[in-house]
């Protein structure tokens, strides 16, 4: 029997059938983590389809973990590229991990801080609320990163001037983010799973 590290590219839809047989990418610890901190796939291809309006876009996962969303993502639309941004360095050595065994091409993984990034090299953009492991007696990945009140205040308002400069049409799905994290320029197109995910363009 062969391992599910070694299966055949040919073979590369099986891991996107359930949320289950995709985290078997992973460590054991990270698959613990899967639940609370990884987007589901059924969600990511809401999302994917919301954020790829044309082919060729070039989209970014602020927080990515270890990829998952822009695995998925680059999986169901192939035409466009998904970015992730994520500061730890482990996760990102498992995203890529994940990344050659899917045999993926478009998607990108990068080591650092958001706030480094010029935003106008991106199109669209996900966020799944990557700052609210700053607040206190939150669930935390690790402790591996500096955790405080001031850079989940600092985040949000930098990510919120950012967003706000982007030009009309830009597209943003949010997940358990608040509304007032999303400038007024950007209108409610959609929402679902209640209200936890929503849609927005800038006007």
């Amino acid at each position: 029997m062969q391992s599910p590290l070694t299966d055949p590219p040919l073979r590369k839809a099986t891991w996107f059938k359930s949320d289950e047989q995709f985290q078997l990418l992973y460590p054991l610890a990270m698959q613990k983590l899967a639940r609370r901190h990884w987007t589901s796939l059924a969600i990511t291809k809401m999302v994917s389809k919301f954020v790829t309006p044309s082919s060729g876009v070039k989209v970014l996962d602020i927080g990515s973990g270890v990829g998952k969303f822009c695995l998925a993502s680059a999986y169901h639309e192939p035409s466009s590229h998904f970015f992730g941004i994520e500061q730890r360095e482990d996760l990102v050595a498992h995203a890529n991990t994940a990344k050659d065994i899917l045999g993926l091409q478009n998607a990108h993984f990068i080591h650092g801080n958001f706030t480094q990034l010029d935003f106008s090299q991106y199109d669209h953009f996900y966020f799944y609320n990557a700052f609210y492991e700053h607040l206190t007696d939150t669930d935390k990945i690790d402790n591996n990163i500096t955790f405080s009140t001031a850079l989940y205040n600092y985040y949000n308002r930098y990510l919120y001037k950012k967003l706000d400069a982007m030009p009309a049409g830009t597209r943003l799905a949010t997940f358990h983010t608040l509304e007032d994290r999303v400038p007024p320029g950007y209108y409610l197109a959609e929402s679902h799973v209640g209200t936890l995910l929503k849609f927005w363009i800038k006007t």
